[in-house]
C-alpha cells in the first residue's frame, strides 16, 4: 500500500510538472515556463512579526526566545515538492552553520502532527526545530499582501525562505520560484555568509539593512492550486 502511494505521487507530481513545462527541479538560466512576472513589496528591513508555535514536542516556541541568533525559517507542507527538494539540504545547511549563531527553523503549515513527524521529520533525518501553524495565521501574517494574489495567504509563503537578524529584523525573503528553483540553497547561503561576515565587522561600517525579495513567475499560484486538487482527488 505505502508503494502505490508512493508511486502514485511521483505520478501526480510529474503530471503536474509536464503541464508546466519542467522536468526537473534545478532549471538552468536557459530554460523558461512564463515571461510575465510580478515583483513583491519589499517593505525593507521590517521587524519580523512575533509568534509562538508548538513544536513536534507539544513545547510552545516564541520568535523572541531566538533573539541574539540569525534565524532561517522555511515554511513548508509534506505535500510540497520543492519543500521536499530542500529538506535534506536544509539539515545539511544547518548542521554547517549551526556553529556560527544561526538557528534552523521549519514552519508546517496546516498539517497535524503525526503528518509531520512521518512525512518530514522521521523521511529526512531533521534534527532542527519544526513549529506547527496549525491554523496557517503565522504564514499568513508573514505573506506579501500584494503577492500571488489566486492563493489563499497562508499558502504564499509555502517554499518561502526567510533570514531573521539577531535583533529580529527580515534580512532576506524569496517567494517559490518555480523557473530558478533553489533547492540546494545557493542564494541564501551566499546572504547568510554574508550578513556573518557584516556582524564580525559591525565596526566597520553601517549594515545595508535592504530586503531582496526575488521575483517570481505567474505561474507558481497555478502550481500550487493545480498540485493541491490533484493530490486531493488522487486518495
Amino acid at each position: 500500500m505505502k508503494n502505490l502511494i508512493s508511486a502514485k505521487t511521483v505520478i501526480i507530481f510529474l503530471s503536474v510538472m509536464s503541464l508546466f513545462g519542467c522536468g526537473k527541479f534545478h532549471t538552468s538560466g536557459n530554460e523558461h515556463t512564463a515571461t510575465d512576472t510580478t515583483k513583491v513589496k519589499s517593505g525593507m528591513g521590517d521587524v519580523a512579526l512575533d509568534y509562538t508555535l508548538p513544536d513536534l514536542n507539544g513545547d510552545m516556541i516564541s520568535s523572541k526566545s531566538l533573539k541574539g541568533k540569525f534565524t532561517v525559517i522555511h515554511f513548508a507542507t509534506t505535500w510540497c515538492p520543492f519543500c521536499n527538494a530542500e529538506a535534506p539540504n536544509l539539515e545539511k545547511f544547518y548542521q554547517e552553520f549551526k556553529k556560527k549563531n544561526v538557528q534552523v527553523i521549519i514552519i508546517d503549515v496546516l498539517e497535524p502532527r503525526e503528518l509531520v513527524v512521518q512525512k518530514l521529520r522521521d523521511k529526512y533525518k531533521l534534527t532542527f526545530p519544526i513549529l506547527l501553524d496549525l491554523d496557517g495565521a503565522v504564514a499568513t501574517r508573514f505573506a506579501p499582501p500584494d503577492a500571488l494574489p489566486d492563493l489563499s495567504r497562508d499558502e504564499v509563503m509555502l517554499a518561502s525562505n526567510l533570514i531573521i537578524d539577531p535583533d529580529g529584523n527580515i534580512r532576506y525573503m524569496s517567494l517559490l520560484n518555480t523557473q530558478t528553483f533553489d533547492a540546494k540553497l545557493l542564494e541564501i547561503r551566499k546572504k547568510l555568509e554574508e550578513l556573518l561576515a557584516d556582524a564580525n565587522h559591525r565596526q566597520t561600517g553601517k549594515i545595508d539593512f535592504r530586503v531582496p525579495l526575488k521575483t517570481f513567475p505567474l505561474t507558481t499560484s497555478s502550481f500550487i492550486l493545480l498540485l493541491k486538487e490533484k493530490v486531493r482527488r488522487s486518495f
